[in-house]
């Protein structure tokens, strides 16, 4: 995609939305169903995933573990975003591959210790890309990418988050 294809692409929603800021608000969803044996199964739009207990916390390692799809989810994010700011900076990646890594203390999630918290310490992002562009350029497009990307700011801005439940009958 060149960088005027993009802007056409993009520049009606954003004269809708500088007309209209209440058009730019979108509810996403995700929703899962409770499986056998500890586990969830999330629709994903693509493709049902089984997630589970990671082996740390007593799971076989044979489903998805959520943690591992919050670095997924990081790592997509990231990944398009860069893309599109460098489409629109007019930089040519030839190739590019984004990794996260996160360390997590299991002791926390599995209540061996109080004051150890439960979550991610720590989360890197690294891409390695096969471009030509300067130093700068690609300075500019880290931090524009890091501005752009929603997962990137909802963890590092941690959002309001609403917890709730509700019984339902089994019939």
């Amino acid at each position: 995609m060149t960088p005027e294809q993009l802007r056409a692409l993009q520049a009606p929603l954003k004269d809708k939305y500088k007309k209209d800021a209440a058009a730019a608000m979108v509810t996403l969803h995700a929703h899962g169903a409770l499986g056998e044996n500890v586990s969830c199964n999330v629709e994903t739009g693509q493709a049902l995933v089984k997630a589970g207990l990671h082996p740390a916390s007593g799971g076989t390692g044979e489903l998805a573990c959520s943690g591992n799809m919050l670095l997924e989810a990081l790592v997509g994010c990231a990944g398009v975003t860069l893309n599109a700011v460098a489409t629109a900076m007019g930089l040519t990646v030839r190739r590019g591959e984004v990794r996260a890594e996160g360390d997590l203390d299991f002791r926390g999630t599995l209540g061996v210790s109080r004051e150890t918290p439960v979550g991610f310490r720590a989360i890197r992002l690294k891409f390695d890309l096969d471009t030509d562009a300067t130093p700068e350029q690609v300075d500019k497009l880290v931090q524009l990418t890091e501005r752009y990307c929603v997962v990137f700011q909802t963890l590092r801005n941690a959002p309001e988050i609403a917890v709730s439940a509700n019984t339902i009958s089994g019939n």
